[in-house]
């Protein structure tokens, strides 16, 4: 149990890398742009890139975890654990999205350049999110049950 914990902690981080350094790229090239544009366009870039490395990690990792000896995917484990994994994901998701856009528009308003904002507050919002999604996964309990 806890070493599949360790890896859906591990994808989360793998994926927040390649999203916080991107749109911290995408928040540059945007700093012309209205703070809550700017804000906007980076956070979409942000789940785009997050959802895209996260979901293959996901995948990766868990890949033989649904085979039947026949070999087979056991559907309905794989629905019953994806129903519980999307709910712990949607619940972080939903916080991340309200911490993230109001700290970044928050130091885009105090002058802060556009990267180092997005950067702080992509940050501080992904440590919440990691909360989040952890207290969810154990409250759905995803890894329990002999998954």
């Amino acid at each position: 149990m806890l070493q599949e914990y360790l890896k859906l902690n591990k994808n989360i981080l793998i994926a927040f890398a390649a999203s916080i350094t991107i749109s911290a790229v995408i928040a540059q090239l945007l700093a012309d742009q209205a703070d809550y544009l700017n804000t906007t366009y980076t956070t979409i870039a942000d789940y785009v890139i997050y959802f895209s490395v996260f979901s293959g990690l996901f995948y990766l990792d868990n890949r033989k975890k649904y085979r039947l000896e026949s070999g087979g995917t056991d559907n309905k484990k794989l629905k019953h654990d994806l129903k519980k994994l999307i709910t712990s994901l949607v619940i972080g998701e939903i916080v991340y999205t309200v911490v993230r856009w109001v700290l970044q528009y928050y130091f885009l308003t105090i002058n802060y350049d556009p990267y180092l904002a997005s950067i702080i507050s992509q940050g501080l919002s992904t440590i919440v999110y990691m909360i989040v999604v952890n207290l969810s996964v154990k409250i759905t309990r995803l890894y329990k049950d002999g998954n």
